[in-house]
């Protein structure tokens, strides 16, 4: 992992700073065409140069969550879509174990989107 991605995960208080490694590893575990970088101030996760996914910090809650960059055309109950137009959003609880199950299914159906293409 690169200092500069690294540095933006250290940076952040426990249990954020190990919830955000923790979906790091499922999201980079999801397909290895998945890279990531930092867009923004935050990881930033491309399937094949194409913005695939965030990880972002909810700054009036302190949590994090997970922003899908095509989250619109994705039809998981999960997702939030706000007042976004494209993207939505699944917040994730530090405090708590992490529904993986659900993490994978929303990757995955977004990582369906370019597969599909």
């Amino acid at each position: 992992m690169a200092e500069g991605i690294l540095n933006c995960y250290l940076n952040k208080s426990e249990p954020n700073k190990s919830c955000l490694l923790a979906l790091r590893s499922i999201i980079l575990g999801q397909n290895k065409d998945i890279s990531e970088t930092i867009k923004y101030g935050m990881p930033c996760f491309y399937f094949k140069k194409k913005i695939f996914c965030y990880l972002w910090i909810d700054k009036k809650i302190d949590e994090p969550y997970i922003l899908m960059a095509d989250g619109n055309l994705i039809k998981h109950e999960a997702l939030e879509k706000g007042s976004r137009k494209r993207m939505k959003i699944f917040r994730v609880n530090p405090n708590l174990d992490l529904p993986v199950k659900t993490i994978e299914e929303i990757l995955k159906e977004g990582l369906n989107l370019y597969t599909s293409l």
